[in-house]
């Protein structure tokens, strides 16, 4: 665990600090990394688990003294398992009152939770969708259609023909959840499940809404717009927040759709990031004697690329400020990188290859000569 931080340092507070100055700064830097306020950076879930743990861990006394003693190689690994910890899922009613979130990280470690259910989030979903590459310069406005469960419109998400007849269910205390004690030699571990009579949801249903069969949830097909910016890369995920599947017995707010961006490939460019990589096959003559080519670009814009006489094969032309948009930076536009590459045609007329054959013999060089060119470039690509 040497690569963690410091719980303190991820709060920034002193180890002195009182409970109060721990639940403080916990509340403000969970609303700062909060994913529903952080759409579109890709660590806050990350940096706001990270923020969980730490308060997890500081807000219960005896993990705090142990943390204090031990650090993070305290006796008997993480105190949160095997997997180290899972995360809270955290609305924001839970961070700007109400006590919520105190009796979610209480039963983390077994703490009294009360007798109020935690509203829980429903579930995300993920949809890969594949756009054309002139989308990675200019960007697009998109549609998808999905198949999505959302609140059942019958019972307006309850689950029960009638409002009346829901009960509290009485194995749980309408927690939802179940506490027991597992022993395993000396030690004892308590573990959290979900409570089987009401399969988690708090609630007896006697009388359940026949469409949603008591879900409170029905499938529903769901056309979501949304856009995608200029620079997009594949393998980028879109956050579309409440798009994903409404909460069980409409207790709380639904989660999130991620799209899956993949995008198509070019007839000739390859990419890196913001760059464009693509090779020109160039004639001998053209390498030696220089020349300017123009072709068709993505910018709308011909590409002009201008090659030097004396040029090499393997040679690369850069054109700045002529690739995709950035999006991690702030540079503008990247650069295409044009690798020059020796055209050999396959056959050759018979007037042009006796022309070839006299340049050949004004250019060729004694053995004397070719030793020493064989000395050069070995010395320049040492130097290199």
């Amino acid at each position: 665990m040497a690569g963690k931080r410091d719980y303190y340092e991820i709060l920034g507070i002193s180890k002195s600090a009182s409970d109060k100055e721990i639940k403080n700064a916990f509340r403000s830097l969970a609303r700062k990394h909060h994913p529903d306020k952080n759409p579109d950076d890709p660590d806050s879930e990350r940096l706001f688990k990270e923020v969980q743990e730490a308060y997890a861990v500081l807000s219960n006394p005896d993990e705090r003294r142990k943390f204090d003693t031990f650090g993070h190689e305290r006796p008997g690994g993480s105190p949160f398992g095997p997997g180290g910890f899972q995360s809270v899922n955290i609305n924001f009613d839970d961070l700007f009152g109400g006590g919520g979130f105190e009796s979610i990280f209480s039963s983390l470690f077994g703490g009294a939770s009360g007798g109020r259910q935690r509203r829980q989030r429903g579930s995300d979903l993920l949809v890969h969708h594949q756009v054309p590459f002139q989308a990675a310069m200019d960007g697009i406005e998109d549609s998808i259609e999905i198949d999505v469960l959302k609140s059942c419109d019958d019972c307006s998400g309850l689950g029960s023909k009638s409002p009346d007849e829901i009960r509290e269910c009485p194995a749980c205390d309408g927690r939802g959840r179940i506490q027991r004690i597992e022993r395993g030699g000396p030690f004892t571990q308590q573990v959290v499940s979900d409570c089987a009579s009401c399969r988690g949801s708090g609630r007896i249903i006697p009388n359940p809404c026949t469409r949603c069969q008591g879900e409170g949830r029905a499938s529903r097909t769901k056309k979501i717009q949304f856009h995608v910016p200029p620079g997009i890369d594949s393998g980028t995920r879109l956050r579309m927040s409440g798009h994903g599947e409404a909460a069980k017995g409409n207790r709380g707010e639904p989660g999130h759709l991620y799209i899956e961006i993949q995008v198509e490939e070019h007839e000739w460019f390859e990419r890196d990031r913001s760059d464009l990589l693509m090779a020109l096959p160039i004639s001998y003559v053209d390498l030696v004697l220089g020349t300017s080519v123009e072709i068709s670009h993505i910018d709308g814009q011909n590409l002009k690329i201008n090659i030097p006489a004396g040029s090499k094969p393997g040679d690369t032309i850069s054109l700045r400020g002529r690739g995709l948009p950035s999006q991690r930076s702030r540079i503008g536009r990247g650069s295409v990188m044009v690798l020059l590459k020796l055209d050999i045609p396959d056959k050759i007329p018979r007037s042009l290859k006796k022309q070839l054959e006299e340049i050949r013999d004004e250019l060729s060089i004694n053995s004397d000569m070719l030793d020493e060119k064989i000395r050069s470039e070995a010395r320049q690509r040492r130097q290199s």
